[in-house]
């Protein structure tokens, strides 16, 4: 069994392949954190330590014991109010002006099988794939029940966690801070990777120390964001991508997040993740319960690839669904580079056939089809064909790029609605925005109001009479700007953002379930939603804005860390790049496209016939290499913040195969570089598909492989590489 309880002491221990996790009830019923690490066997309530320490209070159960106290404790649900002043995981506020809570443990429950979250994403299992263990604790003085539930995937090493916080009194509290996850660790230097950004440059990797100074990382902006992404790793000084231990924490969740991490002054750290504090203030009446978002979290010892891979197997196997989960998404080509607003029916026609003769699968039509959409300035909110513009109905277009042999998406932004609309003029309390004040526009339009069911229930119908009966095989859902305006008519303000998200949920969950076959691609002006919750209700997402090959080197780099290359929404687009002017090779921006979803941003009317063969040439070895893309384990070679070259390999789960790729980023005059590959099998040979030449497992890890000297800016290389039983 994956989750064992020790009775005599009250101890949990959860294992995984690689992985233990423990904690224990102890002989004054709090729940305290004991270890997550390596695997190993025994009880590690010998690491507590009870000491008299200046200032540090105790609790009033234990009268003059002084040297019980949880201001140094490791404990898994830490909360205000018991005289542990770090970052609490729970703050709650009572009607009649109390602050805090004092949790015991009350009774626990392992069953087989995963939990689920009511109207929220989460990891998914069946019984021979997963345990749930539910601990329930209490307040003896404040009537609140907190149920803390962890999901055990063993095989994958990942342990999910997740709290519901029930109101049992009679009158209204507040939660005040509802975080997801909470560990202490005893002792240990560390650092704290994160990802940060901005609109076309998201995920940035960033690592520094843990200190003694609290490290508080947040979205504000009513969504994960570009700023910050909700995925950090706290990892020992010298963990690299091969070795040395690190532990993730990755929300399930959409709305804002906020990430925790500081050393406290006797050496311990902690490390937190769960939903934003940012206007968050939940009212929970008599009999209510509220459940925090899941958080996933794994452990490796084998340094930042092995936690990747744990993070893009469960993600694959247990987040993804639907009809798309397993199964290679079509090669597309997008509208909008080609024509941005300026199109008609004839000339979408004449792209589908360009794109057919190229090899494309999908043809995706952006933005600007719908109402009087001529440019950004108006028109969301009113989801109805313009046929005019189009010169047929959305049915016949559809048809007509079927008959071709290609499937068709379009493009829907369903959150957003502009002031110069029909739905607003009709509808102006649909918004969010402050009542006697002018909104914060952006892009110049505004958020509708998913609070509320009214609303949601409107855009639901609106997408149903576009997509009913016209055959439409994918939808690009875009989200185009942050909340400012937190205000919603008859609800109080602290839980606008979190039942926002609920009902973006709700919508997304009953567009799935009404058009089962259909791929949807999660946008948000880019990447500013890239999370795993969004990945529970969409196959796969855009990466980001900026399709410059080498932006998207780093880009892509940082993303690997927390997600399967396969959701990654790539493609390739002309030169000059129209974000930053860049020219780069049309090979390298096939290569850096690949291991992606992978597709294209032109006009192939505007390319020579070089450059048509050359797709075709890309679109047949996607194809080829498909199956170990979105099946295979990516692994990052080298950085492209620290070193001239950027390389990556994808390799298949047996070693069988392995794809190399690396791009040149600095050119250095009889500068010789070298990659080193991992996750090959030892002691085995390999032979290069390109030219039958075989090398050695083992060297090809330890010496590298060097890459040819080759003339010119952001070179571009890619080898294939496949097992054989002996040295020929």
């Amino acid at each position: 069994m994956a989750i064992l309880y020790q009775k005599e002491k009250r101890i949990f221990t959860i294992h995984t392949k690689n992985s233990t996790y423990q904690m224990q009830a102890d002989a004054h019923d709090r729940l305290l954190h004991l270890y997550y690490g390596r695997h190993t066997e025994g009880e590690m309530d010998y690491l507590l330590i009870f000491r008299d320490r200046g200032f540090c209070g105790n609790p009033p159960d234990l009268g003059n014991d002084r040297t019980y106290s949880l201001a140094d404790l490791p404990q898994e649900f830490p909360t205000q109010g018991t005289g542990d002043f770090r970052s609490p995981a729970c703050e709650l506020e009572t009607a009649d002006g109390r602050y805090g809570c004092d949790l015991k443990f009350d009774s626990y429950t392992i069953t087989e099988g995963k939990y689920s979250l009511p109207g929220l994403p989460a990891v998914y299992a069946g019984k021979e794939e997963a345990q749930t263990l539910k601990i329930v604790l209490r307040d003896p003085a404040v009537p609140v029940r907190v149920e803390l539930y962890y999901g055990v995937l063993p095989d994958l090493d990942i342990i999910t966690r997740a709290a519901c916080i029930v109101n049992e009194g009679k009158e209204r509290i507040w939660l005040n801070r509802a975080l997801s996850a909470s560990i202490d660790i005893a002792s240990g230097d560390y650092d704290l990777v994160s990802f940060w950004g901005h609109h076309g440059l998201e995920r940035n990797f960033q690592r520094v120390p843990v200190t003694h100074t609290e490290q508080t990382l947040q979205s504000r902006r009513g969504m994960s964001s570009h700023q910050f992404n909700p995925f950090c790793i706290l990892a020992e000084k010298d963990t690299t991508e091969t070795s040395g231990s690190c532990w993730a924490m990755q929300m399930l969740y959409s709305g804002g997040s906020m990430a925790v991490a500081a050393k406290d002054p006797f050496g311990s750290t902690r490390f937190q993740m769960g939903v934003a504090a940012y206007e968050f203030r939940y009212p929970l009446e008599a009999g209510e319960s509220f459940h925090t978002p899941e958080a996933v979290m794994s452990y490796s010892r084998e340094g930042f690839s092995a936690l990747s891979i744990h993070l893009a197997d469960c993600i694959r196997q247990h987040v993804i669904r639907g009809s798309w989960k397993g199964k290679v998404t079509p090669v597309l080509l997008n509208s909008w580079e080609a024509f941005y607003f300026n199109f008609d029916g004839e000339k979408l026609l004449r792209l589908g056939s360009e794109a057919k003769s190229l090899g494309v699968d999908l043809l995706v039509l952006d933005d600007g089809w719908f109402s009087n959409r001529s440019d950004d300035n108006s028109s969301l909110g009113d989801w109805t064909v313009n046929e005019k513009k189009l010169g047929m109905s959305m049915q016949e277009l559809v048809r007509r790029i079927h008959d071709m042999g290609l499937k068709f998406g379009l493009w829907v932004e369903p959150e957003m609605v502009s002031e110069n609309s029909d739905l607003y003029r009709s509808h102006p309390d649909y918004a969010l925005r402050t009542p006697g004040r002018e909104p914060v526009r952006s892009r110049n339009q505004l958020v509708l109001d998913f609070s509320r069911r009214e609303v949601v229930d409107h855009i639901f119908d609106a997408l149903c009479a576009v997509l009913d009966g016209t055959g439409i095989d994918y939808i690009k859902w875009d989200y185009n700007r942050s909340i400012v305006d937190i205000y919603s008519a008859g609800r109080e303000t602290g839980r606008v953002l979190y039942d926002y998200i609920l009902g973006l949920y709700d919508l997304l969950d009953r567009i799935g379930k009404r058009y089962p076959a259909m791929l949807i691609e999660g946008c948000s002006g880019g990447g500013g939603r890239f999370d795993a919750g969004m990945m529970y209700y969409t196959r796969q997402t855009w990466c980001s804005d900026n399709t410059d090959a080498i932006d998207r080197l780093k880009i892509q780099y940082g993303t690997s860390f927390g997600y399967p290359a396969d959701v990654m929404g790539a493609h390739v687009s002309i030169v000059p790049n129209e974000q930053n002017g860049r020219i780069t090779p049309l090979r390298t921006r096939g290569i850096t496209a690949m291991p992606g979803t992978f597709g294209y941003e032109l006009d192939p009317s505007k390319l020579s016939e070089a450059e048509k063969k050359e797709i075709r040439a890309q679109i047949r070895m996607r194809n080829q290499d498909a199956d170990l893309i979105f099946h295979g384990d990516y692994r990052r070679l080298s950085s492209p913040f620290t070193d001239p070259v950027t390389a990556w390999s994808i390799t298949a789960k047996d070693g069988s195969r392995v794809i190399l790729s690396a791009v040149k980023t600095a050119l250095e005059f009889d500068a010789q570089q070298y990659v080193r590959l991992a996750g090959l099998t030892p002691d085995a040979w390999y032979r290069r598909e390109e030219d039958g030449v075989l090398f050695a497992a083992n060297a090809l890890m330890e010496a590298g492989f060097p890459l040819p000297a080759q003339k010119g800016d952001y070179t571009a290389y890619e080898w294939h590489f496949t097992r054989v039983d002996a040295r020929a």
